[in-house]
């Protein structure tokens, strides 16, 4: 055995893979820093709430009459729905969730969230529709259509046929 922290494995011992991260651990440190970056340049009310989920429309908005192409601002695309999935995880009662090889292929992510309910969707894909389509893609609304569902099926279900 190692002799302490951080000194490794000893004779004959196997190193340890670095231990992985939880979707949900991962994804709420994600838009933590999103937040603390954008608010350190800006006065942006990101502060989880479900109305600044209407800001998170106005700056995709903003992003989309800016002429810059989707490569251009994707990882603040990224980041603006990972941080609406957090508003949902925060006030809806969603989880962060790792998408299985069909749901990845199905919302080309790695990430979504599962709704109480059971239902899993993708934000980020959302934000990006945002971008694409503009104002018909509203996180306001993707919000409104989403929260206090009843929970119907088994408890484990997830059903991922609708592509967000």
């Amino acid at each position: 055995m190692g002799s302490g922290p951080g000194t490794g494995p000893g004779p004959g011992e196997r190193p340890r893979a670095p231990r992985r991260l939880s979707a949900d651990l991962r994804m709420r440190q994600h838009a933590a820093r999103f937040v603390r970056d954008v608010t350190a340049r800006s006065r942006l009310p990101l502060d989880y709430s479900v109305a600044s989920l209407r800001v998170v429309d106005f700056i995709v908005d903003g992003l989309r009459k800016s002429g810059r192409d989707r490569a251009a601002v994707g990882q603040v695309l990224f980041g603006l729905g990972v941080y609406a999935g957090e508003v949902l995880v925060r006030r809806a009662g969603a989880a962060w969730i790792e998408f299985d090889q069909g749901q990845r292929e199905l919302f080309g992510q790695a990430v979504g969230i599962r709704m109480p309910d059971g239902r899993v969707w993708n934000p980020v894909g959302k934000v990006v529709k945002r971008f694409e389509a503009g104002e018909r893609e509203s996180l306001s609304t993707f919000y409104l259509q989403l929260h206090g569902r009843a929970r119907s099926g088994s408890p484990g279900c997830a059903r991922s046929g609708r592509r967000v």
